[in-house]
């Protein structure tokens, strides 16, 4: 299953007065992971995904268990789900370290596998900043697509 794992360092100032992190905290966790994923020139040679231009159109978050402050890292699975004309899918869990290629057990951390704290997915369009306006996705980039995908990349 082609995935990228990220792993992420939490901060004492992204916990809330509940203890754990904030929602809106989370949601920087996730651009981290994307911007680590999708920021970096394609092993073909290829440009960055953010350097031709993607904008966040929307985000869909399920948290599953609360993430308490730790010094050790959280990682950050992100692939590639649905391709459209001018947008995709990037589907995201954030979970305890650990292999990346098993199921993970129960959802909330049952099961004796990893823990996972939320699921997301965010859905990313390719945008001509010049014109202003949303753009076709090129051949290029929907290969780069097709490396993260859970499976054949649609379109």
């Amino acid at each position: 299953m082609p995935r990228s794992r990220q792993l992420l360092q939490l901060r004492w100032g992204d916990m809330d007065a509940y203890r754990h992190v904030n929602n809106v905290e989370v949601l920087r966790l996730l651009e981290e992971a994307r911007v680590r994923a999708f920021g970096v020139a394609g092993g073909d040679g290829s440009r960055s995904l953010l350097a031709t231009g993607t904008v966040v159109a929307r985000h869909e978050v399920d948290y599953l268990l609360p993430l308490d402050y730790r010094t050790e890292p959280v990682a950050v699975d992100l692939w590639v789900g649905r391709v459209g004309g001018a947008s995709f899918e990037v589907r995201c869990e954030v979970r305890e370290p650990g292999p990346a290629d098993g199921d993970g057990g129960d959802a909330r951390g049952g099961g004796g596998g990893e823990r996972t704290y939320v699921r997301a997915s965010t859905t990313c369009v390719a945008y001509d900043f010049g014109a202003g306006r949303p753009r076709r996705l090129s051949g290029e980039e929907r290969a780069r697509l097709a490396g993260l995908a859970d499976g054949p990349a649609q379109g």
